[in-house]
């Protein structure tokens, strides 16, 4: 049997991976007949022990320094890696993912200062060579601060409990940090985009056509049988 694909979804917060995830493993299942997972690091819904861990990195109350917060997503992601993904795609699975360790150099090496090379040897302990190099990966780019941050308080205005409070009551540890921060971590996006000839694709435009610009790079390797 053949192994499945690993795609990635790849961006600073607020330009729309998580919608880019839903539509690309839609277009796969409806077009294609493709099965896939999605995993949005560093959670995912069938990894319990993904969502605690979440919980502490979400939670800005929390004082620690770049060094704790890349072993806590490196935790989370050996444990999505090893019990989700790699058994998806051995089963001949798709598996599309937002986020995965560029994020971690972007917001730990770039925005925190960490050392990229340390990060890159944690995190290959941590998983494996599929998982440092991703079938497909791309970088949503916004170069438009004030329709960033517009997005992401429009999402947490969505995000209501039933008894109407907010789900996250806590300062979001990244989210919350000042423009100069948020700066560091587009531009170190670009970076690792140049670095590893990421496709960087506008996050402007509407989400058709964002799709229609990510599946440019997805197309060529589906098996078209």
């Amino acid at each position: 049997m053949e192994k499945g694909k690993y795609i990635v979804i790849e961006g600073h917060d607020g330009t729309g991976k998580s919608l880019q995830v839903a539509r690309i493993r839609q277009k796969l299942a409806d077009e294609y007949g493709i099965e896939s997972i999605e995993f949005h690091e560093p959670e995912d819904e069938g990894t319990p022990i993904s969502s605690v861990i979440r919980s502490v990195i979400k939670n800005g109350e929390l004082e620690r320094d770049a060094m704790t917060n890349v072993l806590l997503f490196n935790a989370a992601r050996h444990a999505i890696w090893q019990n989700r993904a790699l058994p998806t795609l051995e089963a001949g699975k798709f598996v599309v993912a937002s986020r995965n360790y560029f994020s971690t150099k972007a917001y730990q090496g770039y925005g925190e200062g960490l050392d990229l090379d340390l990060i890159d040897e944690i995190t290959r302990l941590s998983t494996d060579d599929k998982y440092m190099k991703p079938d497909m990966a791309c970088v949503l780019d916004l170069d438009d601060e004030e329709e960033r941050q517009k997005r992401i308080n429009n999402r947490h205005a969505l995000n209501i409990r039933d008894d109407n409070t907010q789900e996250l009551d806590k300062p979001d540890t990244f989210e919350s940090k000042d423009d100069a921060f948020q700066n560091r971590v587009r531009l170190g996006y670009l970076a690792i985009a140049k670095e590893l000839r990421l496709p960087v694709i506008s996050a402007k435009l509407s989400p058709e056509i964002v799709t229609k610009n990510i599946w440019k790079y997805i197309e060529p390797f589906i098996n078209l049988k």
